[in-house]
C-alpha cells in the first residue's frame, strides 16, 4: 500500500479504500488503453498524447476524498461514501483546472463517470453531448476497473467483463466500444 494511505476501516464492504500504487496502476492501464483506443479512433496523435495524459490524471479526484472519510471519528455509511465518490471527477477538475492542462484533457477527467444513455455524473450529459476523450475513458475506466482486484471484490477474467459491459453497453458509445473491443482483443 501507498505510504500516504490511511486505513479507515477494516470492514471489506467499504467503497472507497484507497490504496495509492492500486490507483497508480489503474491511471496507467486506463491511460494506456485510453490511447490505443483513441489511435484505433483515428484521432491525431497529440489528442492520443492528451488522452493518455487524462487516463493517468482521471482518478485524482479520490486524493482530495481522501480528507472527506479518512478524517472521521465513525466509520461513515457507504451510502455517505458514495456520495463522496461521486464527487472525484469535479474534485479532480477543479485541481487540474489552473495547472495548465487543455481543455479537452479537463472535459475527459470532468465527465468520464458520464454514460451515453444519460444516466452518469456529474451533469447527466448524454450522447455527443460528452466529450470524445470522455467517452473513451468511460469505456476503459470499466474495463479497467472490473478487470483489477477492488477492496470489496476480486478481479472478474476477461470473457466475464467482456459479458457484464456488454450487458451494460447503453453505458457506452457504440463506435468507442467497437473501437475499444478491436484493441482488447488484439492485445
Amino acid at each position: 500500500m501507498g505510504a500516504a494511505y490511511t486505513r479507515t476501516s477494516n470492514n471489506p464492504e467499504r467503497i472507497l479504500e484507497f490504496d495509492l500504487s492500486a490507483e497508480l496502476n489503474h491511471g496507467k492501464a486506463v491511460s494506456n488503453l485510453a490511447y490505443a483506443v483513441a489511435s484505433e479512433l483515428g484521432l491525431d496523435h497529440h489528442l492520443c498524447y492528451e488522452l493518455a495524459i487524462a487516463g493517468m490524471l482521471h482518478d485524482i479526484g479520490k486524493l482530495k476524498l481522501t480528507g472527506y472519510i479518512n478524517g472521521q471519528e465513525n466509520d461513515p455509511l457507504v451510502i455517505e461514501e458514495l456520495k463522496f465518490v461521486r464527487m472525484h471527477p469535479t474534485l479532480g477538475y477543479e485541481e487540474l483546472k489552473d495547472q495548465g492542462y487543455s481543455d479537452f484533457i479537463l472535459e475527459s477527467i470532468l465527465y468520464h463517470h458520464e454514460n451515453y444513455d444519460g444516466s452518469g455524473y456529474p451533469s447527466n450529459k448524454a450522447g455527443e453531448e460528452i466529450p470524445i476523450g470522455a467517452r473513451i475513458l468511460r469505456v476503459c475506466d470499466v474495463f479497467t476497473a472490473l478487470s483489477s482486484d477492488r477492496p470489496y471484490r476480486k478481479a472478474f477474467e476477461r470473457e466475464t467483463v467482456m459479458e457484464l459491459m456488454i450487458d451494460e453497453v447503453k453505458n457506452f458509445d457504440m463506435n468507442v466500444f467497437i473501437a475499444f473491443q478491436k484493441v482488447v482483443h488484439n492485445t
